[in-house]
């Protein structure tokens, strides 16, 4: 274990970019065999836009990476953030504990705060207003809504106290769990339901994607599913009944197109209607 956080504290990018294009092609692949839904699309001409939202985050991330190490380095010098108060433990319970609560401030609370927030809703909205979604769907975000994603890493890594190890592993496992929860791909009911009591599987995450409220306001975990179950913020719903997208954002010509997408922010609010009670 201690090799393993040795080894992400130094990860070279091109390792890093190995794991984000190794995890797409893989993805890619799984859904050419084993597809949920048989979309009529062009798979590269959908990929595109959100290829390119998926190279801003990564120009982003890269540009602010220092901080990532400064305050990484600033809480292990310090000895200060919740793992270093605790009693000294076994190295994969700070892993375990880290990469959890990484996920809870770094991944759930942004979500479900842009669920909430009605300007960072209007960021968000780029993500949802897929209606196509699989593996590349992953990284569709606004350039904005990544530099708020980041905040909140950075303020996980404050309140947490991890190591620039734990943090790279954590992101790195962030990665892999958000291009398999939005591939499109079928498993079992039973395995993903299985799956669905510890980690955010696919039919789990894809019922966040329907188009209509409550659903588009649930599901927010990005690798552990317990988050929802505790905050009860968690549903489910048919699969085979799913509808992508929002049901205020139908353009599915405007969806593929960059410079729309861009300027989403700065639409009229709008969300998704409630569906009602049968």
């Amino acid at each position: 274990m201690q090799t393993l956080v040795e080894y992400f504290e130094t990860i070279p990018s091109s390792h890093r970019s190995l794991i984000l294009i190794g995890g797409l092609s893989f993805f890619w692949i799984l859904e050419n065999k084993f597809s949920l839904f048989r979309f009529k699309y062009k798979k590269w001409k959908h990929a595109f836009p959100n290829l390119f939202f998926t190279a801003t985050t990564i120009i982003i991330n890269f540009f602010l990476a220092f901080m990532l190490l400064n305050v990484s380095d600033w809480v292990v010098a310090k000895q200060f953030g919740l793992l270093n108060w605790i009693p000294e433990s076994p190295i994969w319970i700070n892993i375990f504990f880290g990469i959890l609560f990484l996920d809870l401030v770094g991944a759930y609370l942004p979500h479900w705060l842009e669920h909430k927030i009605k300007p960072l809703w209007m960021i968000h909205l780029v993500h949802h207003s897929d209606h196509h979604v699989d593996t590349t769907t992953a990284n569709r975000h606004h350039p904005f809504e990544s530099l708020i994603r980041f905040i909140f890493t950075l303020f996980g890594v404050f309140l947490i106290g991890a190591n620039i190890g734990i943090v790279m592993l954590y992101q790195s496992l962030s990665l892999i769990s958000t291009q398999f929860n939005h591939a499109n791909i079928k498993l079992p009911k039973k395995v993903d339901l299985f799956l669905s009591y510890l980690f955010v599987s696919p039919d789990m995450h894809k019922t966040h994607h329907h188009y209509r409220l409550p659903y588009t306001d649930s599901n927010f975990g990005n690798i552990f599913s317990i988050w929802d179950r505790l905050f009860r913020t968690y549903r489910t719903f048919n699969r085979e009944k799913l509808v992508y997208g929002v049901d205020v954002f139908f353009d599915k010509e405007a969806n593929g197109k960059i410079g729309h997408l861009l300027k989403q922010p700065f639409q009229p609010y709008s969300k998704p209607t409630l569906t009602p009670r049968k």
